[in-house]
């Protein structure tokens, strides 16, 4: 499975798990605007980051330039209109990474240069894409997970990756 492989493959499964999300969020009441933490950022843009890591990686990979399909769309429009947004991002996102042709043997590929908050980092293609964006594209995910779970949606982690099964009810716990 490669890089891009498996970006597609979690992006459809956040995107399985905003469906999820919107579907549960049935009183509107903030889902998308929750955080784990006061200084965090809130669910919607962890769903558009891990996005944008997923493009960052592959654009790179492809040797194309960056794209990012986000709209900034933090405008108070409503949350119906948010959920579209972002699930119109992961999309775009999912279906522009599809169409890349990217080398499986990157040979001499060019340094992967980025930030990193505030810091410029330059790193060799491999170690970009295996130390740096896919850690960060999986963190922005989980926080997705994470963040709903904390507000009730009852996400599992077959939610998550798609491959895990259990039976209805099923918990650790009892």
């Amino acid at each position: 499975m490669t890089v891009q492989d498996t970006l597609v493959h979690y992006l459809e499964r956040l995107t399985a798990l905003m469906e999820k999300i919107e579907r549960h969020d049935t009183a509107r009441h903030g889902i998308l605007q929750a955080s784990l933490a006061p200084d965090m950022f809130p669910l919607h843009t962890q769903a558009r980051i891990a996005a944008n890591f997923a493009l960052r990686a592959c654009c790179r990979l492809a040797r194309v330039p960056e794209v990012c399909f986000d709209a900034g769309d933090d405008r108070d429009d409503g949350e119906v209109n948010r959920y579209a947004s972002v699930r119109e991002q992961l999309d775009r996102s999912r279906e522009f990474i599809l169409a890349l042709s990217i080398p499986r043997d990157p040979g001499d590929s060019p340094l992967g240069e980025d930030t990193a908050g505030h810091a410029v980092i330059s790193l060799p293609m491999d170690e970009y894409v295996q130390a740096f964006a896919l850690p960060n594209f999986f963190f922005h995910l989980s926080m997705v997970y994470a963040i709903a779970r904390a507000e009730g949606v009852p996400l599992g982690k077959e939610d998550f990756d798609g491959y895990h099964r259990y039976p209805p009810g099923f918990s650790f716990l009892q």
